[in-house]
């Protein structure tokens, strides 16, 4: 049977670059690694040693112009010549997961949220609280590199990343599929398409299990057309006097409410 979802390198692997991240990827016995990515004007002991790491690990070394390393890593600056694809063993397309008899739930989908330790961080979050998955867009989320997986403390290489093009995309992807659409915002704040205090408190919603939870940008918040799709607004209660939450933060305490209610592993 052909496989109606074919899977892209970008939906199976993590590219992490660098000296430093290669090697210790190479000498992470937890992680597999598929092949390593040499620019061929990287010289000298550090690429010695991950010539020699990689041999020792049964990893493919494979030579390219500086140019071809700089796009695949996708950074330019920091790429040091190296890159390595690290198999991401729960990472795979929206798409193909929707397909499952029992498509993975509850969900969290990323919109807009740019800055790598805040995607780094909620990847950690949600893996601990054994949601089904993140759905993580190829556009308009920070790219995942050695920055979130430092952020999420190696987490990363292991968190149920379900990827898509757009938030937008996977917004009507949830929606077909029968999942409920939420998103947070604050209760001070006016979330598109909605008057001032209709926004729920999240501990006194009535959640479905089937449930997919937009967490909007660090800035703008949730996509107008991405919000089109929001069956309801969800608040944090916040007794103190503060506007507004952290979205790695605002993460966390979803995602453990989702484990106080029984809808999380």
């Amino acid at each position: 049977m052909t496989d109606s979802h074919p899977v892209s390198p970008k939906d199976r692997f993590f590219t992490v670059y660098g000296r430093k991240p290669v090697l210790e990827a190479l000498a992470d016995p937890e992680l597999e690694v598929d092949k390593v990515i040499l620019a061929d004007t990287a010289t000298g002991p550090a690429v010695s040693e991950i010539r020699q790491a990689a041999t020792g690990a049964g990893v493919d070394v494979q030579r390219a112009s500086a140019h071809r390393v700089k796009v695949l890593a996708g950074n330019g600056k920091q790429d040091q010549g190296v890159l390595a694809d690290v198999v991401a063993p729960r990472m795979r397309p929206l798409a193909q997961a929707l397909t499952d008899r029992n498509p993975p739930a509850p969900l969290l989908l990323l919109d807009g949220i740019t800055t790598p330790a805040n995607v780094g961080m909620i990847l950690r979050t949600a893996t601990a609280a054994g949601l089904g998955g993140i759905v993580v867009p190829r556009k308009g989320v920070a790219a995942l590199d050695p920055l979130v997986v430092k952020a999420s403390a190696g987490v990363a290489f292991r968190a149920p990343v379900l990827r898509t093009g757009t938030a937008l995309e996977a917004a009507e992807q949830l929606t077909d599929a029968g999942f409920a659409v939420y998103a947070l915002g604050s209760t001070d704040a006016t979330p598109p398409g909605t008057a001032r205090g209709e926004t729920e408190p999240l501990f006194d919603a009535e959640l479905p299990t089937r449930s997919a939870f937009v967490l909007g940008g660090e800035t703008e918040g949730v996509d107008p057309d991405v919000a089109s799709y929001v069956a309801s607004w969800l608040s944090i209660p916040m007794p103190g006097d503060v506007e507004s939450l952290n979205v790695s933060a605002a993460a966390a305490v979803l995602c453990f409410d989702l484990v106080r209610r029984g809808h999380a592993a």
